[in-house]
C-alpha cells in the first residue's frame, strides 16, 4: 500500500515506523529536517520537507499515486486542508485526519458526506483525547486491569492483568481453570508475559505469581475473571483525582462526576474557572499537580484513584510517583515518551499510557487489507490483538468450513474467540470456521499480520492447512 503521512511527530513517526516494517510504501511530510532525517536514518520511507497541506507539497510527496492519506500534524487546519486538496486534485482513496479540537468534533455533519454533498471529504476523524478519554474509563471500570480492549461491538474484551499469589487461578494450569470458575464463566487465555517475555499458552502452562495475564472473555464476566487472579476483590474507585483539566482532564471528569466524587487541579487559572463553571459535581482546585503540600491539603490519602494527564510527561510522572507514595491506591499517567513507560509502570505507577500508541493502534485498522475490522496494538507494539471477519465461500477462502485446528495459522498466533452473529464462542480445535464470523487473534508478533490479511483473503488462496 502507499501511504502518505503528514507530520512527523509521535503519531506520524510510530506509525510510519509499524507500516514501513509491514512493507508498505511510506511517504512523511514535515517542515522539521531534523525529525525526517532521524526518521529516514532508520526506516525506509522517502521523506519530504515543507507545508503539509501545500499543493506543491503533496505533488513532491506523490499524492497523485498514494491509496491513502493520513494527515496527523499538531494543527486540526493544516489536516483538514490537506484531506480537502487530496480529494479535489487526486481523489485520494481514503483520507484520515487527526482532529483535536471539540469545535470542529461537535459537528460530525461537517464530515458526514452520506447526508451533505458539500462535507469536508474526510473519511475518518482521529481524536487523540477522544481515544484516550476512553481508554481511561475501560481501566476505571475495570479495577486492577492493564489493558482493557473491545471487540465486536463491545461483546467481547480483551483484558490484561497482573496474577498476583494469592489469586485463586495461580498455581493451575490453563486446562484446569473452567473448575475454578463459575459455570457459565468461559475465557480464553492467549498469551502470558512472565519477566517480558511471551509464553505461548497450552493446557499444560501454568500461571504463576508475576505473569501479565492477557484473557478473552465476554464483556459482562470479565470482573469475575480478574478478581480471581488477583489478591482479592479490586474495589471499585469512588475518590477519583485528576492532574490537568486540558481536553483529557475535563473530558473525564465530565463523564465521571455523575457516579464517583472527582477533584480537578489545573495550574492555570483561566482553565481553571470555565472547568468550575462547566462542571456540576466536580471540585476543581487550581494549583501545581505537583505539589505535595496541596496534594496532602486535599487528602490525596483518601484518595482511591489519581490520574495524571497534563501535557508535561515529567509533571505527569512526578505527580504520579508522589501521589502513590502519599497513599493512593491505583495510579494512571499519560507518558508519550516511549523510553519511560515501561520504566516508570515497573515501579509506583500502575498503568502508564500513551495517546500516541492508542492513536497509532486505532489508524492500524484502516491500512490493513483484508477484511480487519480492528486492530490494537500491545507491549509497546510488539504485539497485537485483531478482530477479522471470513468472508467469502468453501469454493473462494481458504478457512472457511475448516476446524481451528485444521488450518496451518502463522506462528506464534493464537485464535481467542468466534463472534458468530450475537453469538459468543471461545475458540477450540474442533470449532468450524463459517462465512461471516468474526476471528479474534493475538499476535504475539505484531510482523504476521501481514500473513493474516492474506490468509483472510478470498481471492489469494495458498497452502496453510497441515
Amino acid at each position: 500500500m502507499n501511504i502518505v503521512i503528514l507530520g512527523a511527530g509521535q503519531v506520524g513517526s510510530s506509525l510510519a515506523e509499524l507500516l514501513a516494517q509491514e512493507s508498505n510504501d511510506v511517504t512523511v511530510v514535515d517542515l522539521d529536517r531534523l525529525n525526517l532525517q532521524r526518521l529516514q536514518d532508520r526506516l525506509d520511507i522517502r521523506t519530504v520537507i515543507g507545508h503539509a497541506s501545500h499543493p506543491d507539497i503533496l505533488a513532491q510527496a506523490r499524492l497523485e499515486d498514494a491509496d491513502m492519506l493520513v494527515a496527523a500534524t499538531q494543527d486540526d487546519e493544516t489536516n483538514i486542508l490537506a484531506c480537502h486538496i487530496a480529494h479535489s486534485m487526486y481523489k485520494t482513496g481514503k483520507k484520515i485526519a487527526r482532529v483535536r479540537s471539540s469545535s470542529y468534533l461537535e459537528h460530525p455533519e461537517l464530515f458526514d458526506s452520506k447526508d451533505n454533498i458539500n462535507a469536508i471529504p474526510i473519511d475518518v476523524l482521529i481524536s487523540p483525547e477522544s481515544l484516550v478519554t476512553d481508554y481511561i474509563l475501560q481501566l476505571i471500570n475495570y479495577p486492577g486491569s492493564l489493558q482493557v480492549i473491545d471487540f465486536a461491538e463491545g461483546k467481547v474484551r480483551l483484558v490484561a492483568v497482573r496474577a498476583y499469589a494469592e489469586g485463586l487461578l495461580v498455581g493451575k494450569k490453563i486446562c484446569s481453570l473452567s473448575q475454578y470458575l463459575p459455570q457459565n464463566i468461559k475465557t480464553r487465555i492467549v498469551a502470558l508475559y512472565r519477566r517480558n517475555k511471551v509464553v505461548m499458552p497450552t493446557g499444560d502452562t501454568i500461571i504463576k505469581a508475576g505473569d501479565e495475564v492477557f484473557f478473552l472473555a465476554k464483556t459482562e464476566h470479565i470482573s469475575i475473571i480478574v478478581n480471581e487472579l488477583r489478591r482479592s476483590k479490586a474495589k471499585p474507585s469512588r475518590k477519583i483525582m485528576i492532574g490537568g483539566g486540558g481536553n483529557i482532564g475535563f473530558s473525564l471528569a465530565q463523564a465521571l462526576e455523575g457516579n464517583h466524587q472527582v477533584k480537578v487541579i489545573d495550574r492555570n487559572l483561566e482553565q481553571a474557572r470555565e472547568i468550575a463553571e462547566s462542571l456540576e459535581h466536580t471540585i476543581v482546585i487550581h494549583g501545581d499537580v505537583s505539589d505535595k503540600d496541596l496534594l496532602l491539603e486535599e487528602n490525596i490519602d483518601e484518595i482511591d484513584l489519581f490520574i495524571s494527564v497534563t501535557n508535561n510527561d515529567e509533571a505527569n510522572i512526578i505527580s504520579g510517583m508522589l501521589a502513590k507514595k502519599l497513599g493512593v491506591r491505583r495510579v494512571i499517567s499519560l507518558v508519550n515518551k516511549q523510553s519511560y513507560v515501561e520504566l516508570i509502570q515497573r515501579n509506583s505507577i500502575d498503568v502508564a499510557i500513551s495517546a500516541d500508541s492508542i492513536t497509532t493502534s486505532h489508524l492500524l485498522r484502516y491500512t490493513r487489507k483484508g477484511d480487519t475490522v480492528k486492530v490494537a496494538t500491545l507491549r509497546k507494539g510488539a504485539a497485537e490483538a485483531m478482530e477479522v471477519i471470513a468472508h467469502g465461500s468453501e469454493n473462494t477462502s481458504e478457512i472457511i468450513g475448516k476446524k481451528v485446528g485444521e488450518i496451518q495459522w502463522p506462528s506464534d498466533i493464537t485464535v481467542g474467540c468466534i463472534i458468530r452473529e450475537d453469538e459468543v464462542i471461545i475458540a477450540h480445535r474442533s470449532l468450524e470456521i463459517l462465512a461471516e464470523d468474526h476471528i479474534i487473534l493475538f499476535l504475539s508478533n505484531s510482523e504476521n499480520s501481514a500473513e493474516i490479511a492474506q490468509l483472510f483473503s478470498p481471492e489469494e488462496k495458498r497452502s496453510w492447512f497441515s
